[in-house]
């Protein structure tokens, strides 16, 4: 059976590829993020074009030391009117985002990329569309309280799979695109490569 190693620490993305049934390893990335994708900024290139160069320098990092793995690296960019979000690094930070996209609707990129001996060989790109509700301060308050630091771990401060689903008014795309890891997509690709039975 072929070594998979996903280039993340993502708990999300994590629990998605074990829950999925196949055998892998977690590693962290070996990339400074902000400084592959500032270039990117600075040139004006579209968000899913940035997350999937990030994805695919997560996955080259690890697959340019381990040639014989099949490396996973995926990424995520949060666009609202043409503007580019990260994670946020305080909750002071991510109360402004939340007040910033209720009652908006923003699109969630979300990139995958496939490494073997070193090089790029497969690369996937999909979006969901994300409308948030009108939220009060009150309730963007008092949904910081109950997740803590949790808001902290993804871009546009929420996991739609915990208390943050409570933030929209509706939702357009594949859920495991939201969570950040296409899984469909990703698990053809390791069965057309032979890396897992088919």
């Amino acid at each position: 059976m072929a070594r998979i190693i996903l280039a993340s620490t993502s708990p999300t993305r994590i629990k998605l590829l074990k829950d999925s049934g196949i055998p892998f390893e977690a590693m962290p990335p070996r990339i400074d993020e902000r400084l592959v994708e500032k270039p990117l900024r600075e040139a004006g290139r579209p968000a899913g074009e940035i997350a999937l160069a990030l994805a695919e320098a997560k996955a080259s990092g690890i697959g340019r030391a381990d040639r014989s793995a099949f490396v996973i690296g995926a990424d995520q960019m949060l666009e609202c009117d043409g503007r580019l979000w990260i994670k946020p690094s305080s909750l002071d930070e991510a109360r402004q985002q939340l007040v910033t996209l209720a009652a908006r609707t923003h699109e969630l990129h979300t990139a995958v990329a496939g490494v073997k001996n070193g090089t790029v060989i497969w690369r996937h790109l999909d979006s969901a569309r994300m409308t948030m509700r009108p939220l009060s301060l009150a309730f963007i308050r008092g949904y910081l309280e109950k997740v803590g630091e949790d808001a902290l771990k993804s871009v546009g401060a929420y996991q739609v799979e915990g208390p943050g689903i409570q933030l929209f008014e509706s939702i357009e795309g594949d859920y495991f695109t939201i969570l950040g890891l296409p899984l469909l997509p990703l698990l053809k690709w390791l069965r057309d490569e032979g890396a897992i039975a088919s």
